[in-house]
């Protein structure tokens, strides 16, 4: 049975969210603040996390920072606060989807079911050295993308952006994340860096007669995602 991690300090959401979560199968454990969810975490199998902002002594934002110093695990944001600044700052932090309250429940079913299907399959990668997703293979022997019959090559650049996006197909990643991920001197690069080598990409893929604007998706103000 797949493991949920219910963190709110309202008691109402968090019977709420078991109500939703266990007539489908979901196993529910519920806590109340950071510092206990982060103790959970260190010693239970926990396969999502469903994440409150708004909490006293630890905020989720800051229970999601020291959560990924050790976890990898699935992190869905819930929060009342719907701003781009808010949604940003949740990315930036390492979480992998973000729900604002009040939301329906139908919704927050498909975004937990998207969230362990992208983790499941993260690291897929065939005879050691291609990960695929879906007719698109990022071959780590010869740093090329291969779609059908067809094949092009890549700069490293290029090579490990396709790769941060694809290995976690659907996650949004910031600007500043990719900067971070993929540059050496992230703190020395500027930050439309990323913007220019993914549109020069895009060119290169869609002149090799790639069928990439159906999956390297730019998200306006935030970032970028690879879509399945």
């Amino acid at each position: 049975m797949t493991n949920i991690l219910i963190v709110d300090d309202e008691a109402r959401m968090l019977n709420l969210i078991e109500l939703f979560l266990k007539p489908n199968g979901f196993s529910c454990t519920k806590i109340n603040n950071g510092h206990e969810a982060i103790q959970h975490l260190k010693k239970k199998d926990v396969d999502l996390l469903l994440l409150d902002i708004m909490m006293p002594e630890m905020s989720g934002w800051e229970a999601c920072e020291k959560i990924r110093k050790f976890s990898s695990i699935p992190i869905i944001m819930l929060t009342a606060r719907d701003t781009k600044a808010d949604l940003i700052n949740g990315l930036e932090l390492g979480a992998d989807d973000y729900l604002t309250k009040p939301f329906d429940e139908e919704v927050l079913l498909a975004k937990i079911k998207a969230a362990l299907r992208r983790h499941k399959n993260e690291f897929q990668i065939a005879d050691s050295h291609l990960l695929i997703r879906g007719d698109f293979q990022l071959d780590y022997q010869s740093y090329s993308l291969n779609h059908n019959e067809k094949q092009i090559n890549l700069t490293l650049k290029e090579f490990k952006l396709l790769e941060a996006l694809m290995k976690k197909p659907e996650r949004v990643y910031t600007r500043q994340q990719l900067l971070l991920m993929i540059w050496d001197n992230a703190s020395d690069t500027e930050i439309r860096t990323v913007d220019s080598h993914i549109r020069n990409l895009r060119d290169k893929l869609k002149a090799a007669q790639f069928p990439i604007e159906n999956h390297l998706s730019t998200i306006w103000g935030i970032g970028y995602q690879w879509k399945v």
